[in-house]
């Protein structure tokens, strides 16, 4: 199976918001002063840098170029997140609400692009087993936030 334009983008806008995610953790790790939750932030930004990683090896299994960088989405989001810990000063719950606003989006997007037929079954495999990490990360939010309040 051959990738197509757009599945080529829609994977490397999944590359791109881990990139993202991955910045976004480990912003949040430096910030919380919770050393449970420094530690979850920690792993999750690994997680996210792994999945990069498998994402770029897919896309250039397939012939084609991964992109590069931060999107302009994430970035928005990164900012909004660098706005808020200096007004929050280290609000861990207000942390939290943006990783399960980031976790939500992302879970989104993983699965319109899971259901896309046209996705080579490698990818397929690839993105599912992502999303079902993100889906377990968005619990363990829930977790931390339900301990935290």
């Amino acid at each position: 199976m051959k990738y197509t334009e757009d599945i080529s983008k829609r994977v490397n806008d999944l590359l791109e918001k881990n990139y993202d995610a991955e910045k976004g953790y480990k912003k949040a790790a430096e910030i919380v002063d919770n050393n449970k939750l420094k530690q979850f932030f920690n792993e999750q930004a690994q997680n996210r840098y792994d999945f990069g990683h498998q994402l770029k090896s897919e896309i250039e299994s397939f012939g084609e170029t991964p992109d590069k960088g931060g999107s302009t989405k994430g970035s928005m989001h990164r900012t909004w997140m660098d706005i808020k810990s200096t007004f929050t000063s280290n609000d861990e719950q207000a942390i939290l609400n943006e990783v399960k606003t980031g976790e939500e989006a992302a879970v989104e997007e993983y699965n319109e692009v899971i259901n896309d037929t046209t996705l080579p079954p490698t990818t397929q495999k690839i993105l599912t087993e992502q999303r079902n990490n993100v889906q377990t990360t968005l619990q363990n939010a829930k977790n931390f936030e339900a301990v935290l309040s």
